[in-house]
C-alpha cells in the first residue's frame, strides 16, 4: 500500500496522537501550528494558530472536544477541537514539554522544562469547566522535580497516577492524591527517555531511549519485561492495539542527518514482536529521524512524523497480519 504523506508542517514534527476513534490525527511541530487531518484520507482539517514558539507536545481528549498543547513560547493552551478556539492560555516559567489528559477527561497535567533558572515541575489542572477563568487559577497539584527534568509522561489507571519518564533514563509513578513518587524504577534505560505509549488495556506501556533501546515495562511495578535493541537513539515507540507488535522509530541525532543517505536504513520505522523481541519488519520512508509514532486505533494502519516535517501514514497489507511467529 502507498502511504499517505501529509504535507502541512513547514518544521520537524514533534509528536503525533490519533483520537480515541481514530477517525482524527493531531501533529504538532517547531512550526508554532498544530494541525488536524482526516486520517481516512490525508485530508487537513484546520490549524491551531495562537503560539507563538516550537510546540513540543499535545493530546486530544476521550471525546475529541478539548485538544492541550504545550510550548516554547512559556504556555500550555486548551483549544475547542471543532471550532479552533483558545478555551485556556495558562502562563508557565519555562517551556512545556509534555501534556496529557487523564482517562476520564477530567484532568489534565503538563510538565515545564529545567530552564532560565527554573525547576522542572508537573502540574495538574481541573479542565471539567475549562474557561479563560484557568489561567488564572491555582493547579490542582504542582510538584516540583528536583533530581531530572520529565521528558514524558503518562496518565495511569483509573487517573490516580501519573508515570513520569525523564531526562537521566529514570521512570517514577507519582500519586495524584498525595502528591508523592510511590515507584521509582531505578536506572533501567541508561540515557533520556524520549516517548512513553501505554498498551490498549493499560496494563504496560513501552518506552524509547536515546540509549538505542526501547524496553516494556509493567504499569504498576515499573518491571522491566522485554527490551528492543537498535543500533541508534529511539525518539518513539508505539504498542500495535491487535498484535503482539511494538513499532519503533529513531535515527541519530539531527546534526549528522545531512551525511547519509536514505538508503542507509537509518530512518525506518521497525516492527519487533512484543514476546520474542525479534526484529521481523523495516519501512522506509522518511528523510529524516522519527520523531512520533502512533498505532491508528484499530490496528490496521499506522501513522509516524519525522524531522523531514512529513506525517506518513501506512497502512498495512494483508500479509502483515498473516505473519506468523514459529
Amino acid at each position: 500500500m502507498r502511504p499517505l504523506m501529509l504535507q502541512g508542517h513547514e518544521r520537524s514534527i514533534t509528536q503525533i496522537k490519533y483520537n480515541r476513534e481514530g477517525d482524527l490525527l493531531f501533529s504538532c511541530s517547531k512550526d508554532q501550528k498544530p494541525n488536524v487531518w482526516y486520517s481516512l484520507n490525508g485530508e487537513r482539517l484546520g490549524t491551531y494558530d495562537g503560539h507563538q514558539g516550537a510546540v513540543w507536545c499535545l493530546d486530544v481528549d476521550w471525546e475529541s472536544r478539548k485538544l492541550i498543547t504545550g510550548a516554547g513560547d512559556m504556555t500550555t493552551k486548551l483549544w475547542d477541537v471543532e471550532y479552533g478556539t483558545i478555551i485556556a492560555s495558562i502562563p508557565t516559567k519555562s517551556s512545556v514539554r509534555t501534556s496529557n489528559f487523564s482517562f476520564s477527561g477530567n484532568q489534565a497535567a503538563y510538565s515545564t522544562d529545567k530552564a532560565m533558572g527554573q525547576n522542572c515541575e508537573l502540574f495538574i489542572i481541573d479542565v471539567r469547566n475549562a474557561d479563560s477563568s484557568l489561567a488564572e487559577q491555582t493547579p490542582t497539584l504542582r510538584i516540583p522535580m528536583t533530581e531530572s527534568k520529565i521528558t514524558s509522561m503518562q496518565w495511569g489507571p483509573l487517573d490516580e497516577t501519573i508515570i513520569t519518564g525523564h531526562d537521566n533514563g529514570n521512570i517514577a509513578i507519582w500519586d495524584v492524591r498525595k502528591g508523592q513518587k510511590v515507584v521509582d524504577s531505578g536506572s533501567d534505560h541508561a540515557a533520556g527517555i524520549n516517548d512513553m505509549q501505554l498498551s490498549k488495556d493499560g496494563t504496560m506501556f513501552v518506552t524509547a531511549s536515546r540509549d538505542t533501546t526501547a524496553k516494556l515495562f509493567d504499569s504498576e511495578s515499573l518491571m522491566c519485561l522485554k527490551t528492543y535493541k537498535t543500533e541508534r537513539p529511539v525518539n518513539s515507540a508505539a504498542i500495535s492495539p491487535i498484535l503482539d507488535h511494538v513499532v519503533l522509530g529513531g535515527g541519530q541525532d539531527a546534526m549528522e542527518v545531512t551525511t547519509t543517505s536514505t538508503k542507509a536504513g537509518k530512518f525506518d520505522s521497525r516492527f519487533f514482536h512484543l514476546i520474542y523481541e525479534e526484529e521481523f519488519a523495516r519501512l522506509k520512508g522518511h528523510f529524516g529521524p522519527i520523531n512520533s509514532l502512533a498505532f491508528h486505533p484499530d490496528g490496521k494502519s499506522y501513522a509516524s512524523g519525522g524531522e523531514d516535517g512529513f506525517v506518513r501514514v501506512q497502512t498495512f497489507d494483508s500479509t502483515y497480519f498473516e505473519n506468523i511467529f514459529e
